[in-house]
C-alpha cells in the first residue's frame, strides 16, 4: 500500500528516482489522499481495475483516493518523477473557495499531457514547490498552498488527455495478476497454461475471463506486450532483429517479423528505418 502521508500534513513532495524497471508488486491505493506525479524520465503503464494509460516524459498522472493501481516500465529509462500527495482537506478547501468541477476534471482522467511549453511551466512550479517544502519555514504551507492552487489551474487550463484503453469489464484480481505476469516473463516462453496456473483457473476458464474482461484473447494481449518491448528495443538499441526477437519472447525473426506486419503493419526492419531522424 502506498504510504500514507502523516495526519497532521496537508501536502508533501518528494523528487524520486527509481530504477528503470521499477514495478509496483501488487495493486495498490491511497486511503485517504489525492496524488500528482510529474514524469522526468522514464516512460510507464498505469493499469486499474478499468482501464490502462501509458504516459511518458512531461506528462503528469493524477490518483484519487481508493483506486486500485498499478505501474509498469515501458522503457529502459531511469524511472524519475515529482510526487505530490494533497490531503483530503485540502482537496475539500479548493472546492469550496475556487470550483469542485475543477478539481474533478483534472483528477478524472488518469494521465494528463501538454504542449512542451506548459509541461516546462508545470515543472518549474513544482520544483519550486519542492524548493518551499523542504524549507520547512512557518510559512511554507501557506506558500504551498497558492502554489498548488496554481498547479490545478494550469492542468485544468493546459491539459491534454491521454488517450485510454477501456477494458471490456473490470478487471478481476486474478486478471490483473496474469497481466503482471506477462510484463516480468514476456521474455520467457509463456502458455495459456502458465497464465491459467497464475490465474488459479482451467485453462478454458482463463481463456473466457480474459477475453471477456480485457476485450482481446490472451495471446494477442501477450503479443501485444512483447511488440511493445521489441519497439522500445529497435529504437534504443542496434541489436539484430534476431537478437531482439530472442530477447522478447518470440521464437525467431521471421515469426517477430510476421507479428509486426500483422498487428503493427509493419516489418521491424521497416519500423526501425523508418524511425531514424
Amino acid at each position: 500500500m502506498p504510504i500514507e502521508m502523516p495526519k497532521e500534513s496537508l501536502i508533501t513532495i518528494q523528487k524520486r528516482t527509481l530504477s528503470a524497471d521499477f514495478m509496483m508488486p501488487q495493486m495498490e491505493l491511497a486511503a485517504s489522499h489525492y496524488s500528482i506525479g510529474y514524469l522526468i524520465s522514464g516512460d510507464r503503464r498505469i493499469i486499474t481495475p478499468h482501464q490502462q494509460v501509458d504516459f511518458h516524459p512531461g506528462d503528469m498522472t493524477v490518483m484519487s483516493p481508493m483506486i486500485y493501481h498499478r505501474t509498469f516500465p515501458l522503457s529502459r529509462a531511469p524511472y524519475v518523477n515529482y510526487l505530490i500527495k494533497i490531503s483530503a482537506e485540502l482537496a475539500e478547501e479548493f472546492a469550496r473557495e475556487i470550483d469542485p468541477k475543477i478539481w474533478q476534471d483534472v483528477f478524472e482522467p488518469i494521465s494528463l499531457s501538454f504542449h512542451p511549453d506548459d509541461s516546462k511551466k508545470a515543472q518549474e512550479l513544482i520544483a519550486d514547490m519542492l524548493e518551499v517544502y523542504e524549507e520547512k519555514a512557518d510559512y511554507s504551507m501557506i506558500l504551498l498552498k497558492g502554489m498548488l492552487y496554481r498547479l490545478i489551474i494550469l492542468m485544468w487550463e493546459k491539459h491534454i488527455k491521454n488517450g485510454s484503453q477501456r477494458f471490456r469489464a473490470t478487471l478481476s484480481n486474478e486478471i490483473m495478476e496474469v497481466m503482471y505476469f506477462v510484463e516480468q516473463n514476456y521474455s520467457d516462453d509463456i502458455r495459456l497454461n502458465n497464465a491459467a496456473e497464475i490465474a488459479g483457473f482451467s485453462e478454458g476458464h482463463l481463456s473466457r475471463q480474459f477475453s471477456a474482461q480485457v476485450g482481446i484473447p490472451f495471446s494477442e494481449y501477450l503479443v501485444n506486450v512483447r511488440l511493445r518491448h521489441v519497439k522500445e528495443q529497435l529504437l534504443h538499441t542496434a541489436l539484430p532483429i534476431s537478437e531482439i526477437a530472442f530477447r522478447t519472447g518470440f521464437t525467431n525473426a521471421d515469426y517477430l517479423s510476421a507479428c509486426s506486419h500483422r498487428h503493427e503493419g509493419m516489418t521491424p526492419t521497416a519500423f526501425r528505418k523508418g524511425s531514424v531522424r
